[in-house]
């Protein structure tokens, strides 16, 4: 059983803690947050104990979940890493591409597991469509939200584009070669809708659209790839496939016999909306984390990887800014 401690009681901090206390393998030692209102919370809501600082609750635990918000994550990973504690770190991994360096050096000099909130690599949708062996050429994403205060500390891009971002870089297995990029502040001080375009040395691209000043909700991406077409819906749960293929048609319904290049080579066309499973992407990431500490394997979402996204971007908002600097 791994020993962990929470950093942050606010609304993910305190989903984070009711998980933790129904996953086996943790035992959940206590939480702290600097707001003596939310450790009194936690401590009626979850009964858990609550810790006077950073300090006294790392000297107690073997691990640490950080889910503070993104301007103290390096301050919050330091000091665990420092006391060779393992650390659950939500994204973005840090608020700069300097610090995600620096953790990155601390962390192996430790020799300690390192794993990045990246959760909707764990979404449902997501995990069903990995059954289609993704390996897209072209990517179209939109992740859109109503606003609200809470995660305006940092830009669009870094609050919500970095979830596709991270997507994106875990399925294209080449390096970034281009990078365009336009965002807008509407509300805050800094971008609240952006979009990228990036582009990859292996011909692939991904053009993704993220804004938090929207009228309603979407969280869809479609991949398009050699053999067919899958589209994702975050929030709904739900994947579409369309895929072309050699053979005899099936009685199925949605099964269609095609000449694509009208040549007589004949191909089939079918469609597909796979079994989503139920999966809290929260929790399932969580119990990775613990089965990488307890069995002494990979985390399935490294610091590293938590870097590259972060590092891809702060080169978006590069661009953003430099578009802006031209009018």
């Amino acid at each position: 059983m791994v020993n962990i401690g929470v950093l942050g009681a606010g609304h993910l901090g305190s989903i984070h803690i009711r998980l933790l206390q129904q996953i086996p393998e943790f035992n959940l030692v206590g939480i702290y947050d600097p707001d003596p209102e939310k450790c009194e919370k936690a401590r009626n809501t979850f009964g858990v104990k609550t810790f006077q600082s950073i300090d006294e609750l790392i000297n107690e635990v073997d691990a640490v979940d950080i889910v503070t918000p993104t301007l103290s994550h390096f301050e919050c990973a330091v000091k665990a890493i420092k006391n060779s504690k393992h650390i659950f770190i939500e994204k973005p991994l840090t608020n700069t591409v300097a610090e995600g360096m620096e953790l990155l050096q601390l962390a192996s000099e430790a020799n300690i597991k390192g794993q990045v909130g990246h959760v909707e690599r764990f979404n449902p949708a997501f995990l069903a469509a990995s059954k289609y062996h993704l390996d897209p050429k072209f990517m179209e994403i939109h992740r859109l939200s109503e606003f609200n205060p809470r995660g305006t500390d940092v830009p669009v891009v870094l609050d919500l584009m970095i979830h596709d971002i991270d997507i994106v870089l875990s399925l294209v297995k080449a390096r970034v070669k281009s990078i365009q990029a336009s965002g807008v502040p509407v509300i805050s001080d800094t971008p609240d809708i952006a979009n990228a375009r990036i582009e990859f040395d292996n011909g692939a691209v991904a053009n993704i659209t993220a804004s938090r000043v929207s009228l309603k909700k979407m969280r869809k991406a479609r991949f398009f790839q050699r053999d067919g077409y899958i589209a994702v819906d975050f929030l709904e749960k739900k994947v579409e496939a369309f895929r072309i293929s050699d053979g005899e048609i099936s009685n199925s319904p949605f099964s269609f016999e095609i000449d694509p290049h009208n040549n007589g080579e004949k191909k089939i066309l079918s469609y597909e909306a796979p079994k989503v499973d139920e999966v809290n992407a929260i929790k399932y990431e969580l119990e990775l984390f613990a089965k990488a500490i307890i069995e002494d394997i990979a985390t399935p979402v490294s610091l590293e990887d938590g870097f590259h996204s972060l590092e891809v971007a702060h080169q978006i908002l590069e661009k953003i800014e430099s578009n802006h600097a031209r009018y």
